[in-house]
């Protein structure tokens, strides 16, 4: 703990201070390292980058061809690294890629569009369409009717199921094999399930409500990270890896960190538990063992060294998982 309420990660420290301590947003020591966050490390060297205070890179390339330097990657992390929604440059950048990559037809998000038309309806992706679901709430667009929108294209057309009965037919399901294939993509799932875990309890639909509990089945029928038609291997190996952040990707901390903040104590939970604590180090500390390092727009943490951010993370997990 003394070490994440170090000065050096204001994002970290505000999150031990809020979260794990319990100080108000409004205690003196939590509100400066609140505010920190816009003064130093990475959130003002991102906005720094941003052209004419609203996108990265080109326009056009929001998604595709600057993963991960464009606008919906820059969005997601500001996010993460808990950013002020209120700050004029995290709202010009809400609004062009709201204005860019929404569907209008749906309320989906795609990763092709134009600001005349909005997202090409083709073009919707689940992943994307949760991750910017998510972003967006976390900048405190909860009561925007466009991203009310947002939630009912997760709560209509994300799929929990496990290949049992063949994917669906029609829109999207007909395009993208990766995504709407025979099995449910492991990454769609925990985006679109972490989106509508942001949404607060008392604001959660019927709909919502139903697509959180179909969501965390189909991720503990997989014990979080497992194939479920195999359990002894991972779906994806390199999810044993933990990052941050994850971006578009995911691993086990993250979707164990997901299911704990969602209430769910599940002895298919089990190994994943045992994963992250075995890799604890001597210091009780977590590695970075995967990052984005050198294809975003600012570094963050060092491959291969002591990571704050997990670390934290693996606190948040276990702290909610143990109850105390």
């Amino acid at each position: 703990m003394p070490w994440l309420l170090e000065t050096d990660n204001s994002s970290v420290r505000y999150i031990v201070l809020n979260e794990l301590m319990g100080l108000p947003a409004s205690h003196p020591e939590a509100a400066e390292a609140k505010a920190d966050i816009m003064k130093k490390g990475p959130v003002p060297k991102i906005l720094a980058s941003q052209r004419k205070k609203r996108y990265w890179g080109t326009k056009e390339d929001f998604y595709v061809r600057a993963k991960y330097r464009g606008t919906v990657w820059q969005v997601i992390i500001l996010a993460e690294l808990g950013a002020d929604g209120n700050d004029d440059r995290i709202r010009k950048a809400c609004e062009f890629i709201i204005d860019i990559s929404q569907d209008r037809q749906s309320g989906g998000f795609c990763y092709r569009g134009n600001q005349i038309s909005g997202g090409f309806h083709s073009c919707v992706l689940p992943c994307l369409t949760g991750n910017m679901v998510w972003s967006l709430l976390r900048f405190g667009y909860f009561g925007d009717s466009r991203v009310q929108r947002g939630i009912d294209w997760i709560t209509s057309y994300q799929r929990f199921d496990d290949g049992e009965d063949g994917a669906p037919k029609g829109w999207p399901y007909e395009k993208r094999e990766a995504c709407w294939g025979k099995h449910t993509c492991l990454m769609g799932v925990v985006k679109t399930l972490r989106a509508l875990a942001e949404i607060p309890e008392k604001g959660r639909s019927f709909e919502v409500t139903l697509a959180i509990e179909q969501g965390s089945e189909y991720l503990l029928r997989h014990h979080l990270y497992k194939r479920s038609h195999d359990l002894s291997k991972a779906a994806k190996p390199k999810w044993l890896k933990f990052g941050f952040p994850t971006i578009w990707d995911s691993d086990a901390l993250e979707v164990l960190m997901l299911l704990t903040r969602l209430g769910y104590r599940d002895p298919r939970m089990e190994e994943a538990v045992e994963l992250v604590l075995t890799k604890q180090n001597d210091q009780g500390q977590w590695m970075l063992e995967n990052t984005f390092n050198g294809r975003v727009q600012v570094n963050i943490e060092k491959k291969g060294k002591p990571s704050k951010w997990v670390t934290l993370n693996a606190l948040r997990a276990l702290t909610a998982y143990f109850g105390s």
